[in-house]
């Protein structure tokens, strides 16, 4: 079996509410353009994958995806798939991680549907389900982030991660507003979004320490390796960091070596697909670390992550980003927690990645084939 064509078709994602989650992200609403990745084989078999999100258009991303990493693909085995991401990493600085990310799903999808296998089976089962977190956009005020934590509790949700309006006094009041209303036995985390600097995140760990938080990820600069080293040596609660850490799988090396995280971070749409978190997965375990998988930005990419978070040991929760109408397009059917709090791999035990694109909506609002 040999890859006969790979293309990018462009689509638009509108009516996306007005949503925060850090000064690093911006605010963004009104429209963005998904991209649906199709590796094509001459035996017919197809595999899919997304390409952008609500924030970051595949249009940013589509152009290096066709002119610098299909060459590298055409007339290959679909199922050399390590040697294929290999290929497409030394292409990286040409083209972008995304764009790796989106290749090697959909390469993941391809060689399950060949395999008739769904890809966490693929990569070796270790459960079923896992418990999912709510993870908040950014709020003005404490009680905003109360009304939400106290909503979502309600409905099920065991875990609740705050992404603040990093100003560090601020953002203490709403971790002791938060913990107060939902109490010391339900779940949660604190995602600073690299936004202080060394005492405040000191001064802002310390608050959250006492308050019983489960992690505090990214306070400090996500390349601000001497000052993470002394954080952690001062701090007793988990700290999260390597999400947008510069480099790409071997970058993880010098977080474990300095002991400048309690945990490993990342997504295949940042750190360039199921291939490179299953392997920092693997990495993190060896060290008795968490490889603790972020958000992937688009509803296909959350599912791959799922293949791959029910195929490890050392992750404790999936996160679902707020409000769904950012985070949730393109498939017919999406990942929901249950009423337990739990998601579940069932609804997508078929080969590869086993969700089902919902295609009319991609051609009703089809914008162009990249090919």
């Amino acid at each position: 079996m040999k890859i006969t064509d790979v293309t990018v078709t462009l689509f638009a994602w509108d009516e996306i509410p007005l949503t925060n989650y850090s000064p690093k992200s911006g605010t963004f609403s009104g429209t963005s353009q998904m991209g649906l990745v199709t590796i094509s084989t001459d035996e017919g078999v197809h595999g899919h994958s997304l390409l952008g999100s609500a924030s970051q258009g595949a249009n940013i991303d589509a152009g290096t995806l066709i002119s610098i990493l299909k060459p590298l693909l055409i007339g290959k085995d679909p199922l050399q798939r390590e040697e294929l991401w290999q290929a497409c990493m030394l292409a990286v600085r040409r083209s972008t991680i995304r764009a790796v990310g989106a290749v090697d799903v959909a390469l993941w999808d391809l060689s399950g549907k060949i395999a008739g296998l769904p890809i966490y089976k693929m990569l070796g089962g270790y459960r079923t389900s896992i418990p999912a977190y709510a993870s908040s956009p950014v709020h003005d005020t404490p009680e905003k982030y109360v009304e939400e934590a106290q909503r979502l509790k309600s409905e099920g949700w065991t875990a609740y991660k705050i992404h603040p309006p990093t100003i560090p006094d601020l953002d203490i009041a709403v971790c002791q507003a938060v913990r107060k209303s939902v109490g010391d036995e339900h779940t949660v985390m604190l995602d600073s979004t690299w936004s202080y600097q060394y005492t405040d995140a000191l001064r802002v760990g310390r608050a959250i320490e006492e308050l019983g938080f489960l992690w505090y990820e990214d306070p400090l600069a996500d390349d601000d390796l001497y000052n993470y080293v002394k954080l952690r040596q001062k701090l007793d609660i988990p700290i999260l960091a390597t999400e947008y850490s510069p480099g790409g799988f071997t970058a993880y090396g010098p977080w474990i070596t300095e002991r400048a995280t309690d945990y490993l971070r990342g997504d295949v749409a940042v750190k360039g697909g199921i291939t490179a978190i299953y392997k920092t997965a693997h990495l993190a375990e060896a060290f008795h670390m968490n490889y603790e998988v972020h958000h992937g930005g688009n509803s296909l990419n959350n599912v791959a992550n799922l293949h791959v978070i029910m195929a490890i040991k050392n992750t404790t929760m999936f996160e679902v980003l707020l409000p769904s109408g950012a985070q949730k397009f393109g498939l017919v059917q999406d990942i929901d927690p249950d009423a337990n709090g739990m998601v579940n791999i069932a609804q997508f035990d078929r080969p590869g990645l086993g969700a089902e694109i919902d295609f009319d909506l991609v051609e009703r609002q089809k914008i162009s084939v990249l090919s």
